[in-house]
C-alpha cells in the first residue's frame, strides 16, 4: 500500500507533467501568430490596465515577477509586432507608459481563441463530468491559500 508521501510525489509528477503538455500545446497554438508566451502574458496584462492609465515598464515587472530588463526584451518585440507602443506618461513625461494598440487588440482576441484551441485539444479525452469535476478541483487549488517560505 502507497503512504500519502508516494501519492503526493506522483500527484506532482502528474501535474508537472500535464503543464508541460500544457505549455507545449498552447506554444503550438500560437506560433502562427508570431507572439511567444512570455509575449502573450504582458499583452494579457497589459489589457487588464485599459480602464486605469497605462502601464509603467516597472508594474509589468513587478506583476510578472521578473526583472525589469525582461520586460524591456518582451515590450521591444511586441512593439516591432505593432502591438504596444510605448507612450510618455501626460502628468510626468519622463515616465514611459505601454499601451495596447489597435493591431495588439485583435492579436489579444487571436490570443483566446488559440488558447481555447488549446484548451479544448487538452480536454478532448474529458468527459463534460469529467471537466466539471476538474474545473471544480482546480478551483479549489487555485484558490487556497499560498505558504509563504
Amino acid at each position: 500500500m502507497s503512504s500519502a508521501s508516494d501519492t503526493d510525489r506522483l500527484l506532482a509528477e502528474q501535474l508537472l507533467r500535464l503543464t508541460r503538455r500544457l505549455h507545449r500545446i498552447q506554444k503550438r497554438h500560437m506560433e502562427p501568430l508570431g507572439i511567444t508566451p512570455a509575449q502573450s502574458r504582458l499583452l494579457r496584462l497589459v489589457s487588464h490596465y485599459e480602464d486605469d492609465r497605462a502601464p509603467r515598464m516597472a508594474d509589468l515587472a513587478a506583476r510578472l515577477e521578473v526583472v525589469p530588463r525582461a520586460v524591456t526584451t518582451l515590450v521591444d518585440g511586441l512593439e516591432a509586432a505593432g502591438c504596444v507602443r510605448r507612450a510618455p506618461d501626460p502628468a510626468n513625461r519622463r515616465v514611459i507608459r505601454i499601451e495596447l494598440t489597435d493591431t495588439g487588440r485583435a492579436t489579444l482576441r487571436r490570443l483566446r481563441n488559440a488558447r481555447t484551441d488549446a484548451a479544448e485539444e487538452i480536454l478532448a479525452p474529458l468527459t463534460a463530468d469529467q471537466r466539471e469535476v476538474l474545473g471544480g478541483l482546480l478551483n479549489a487549488l487555485s484558490d487556497a491559500p499560498a505558504e509563504r517560505c
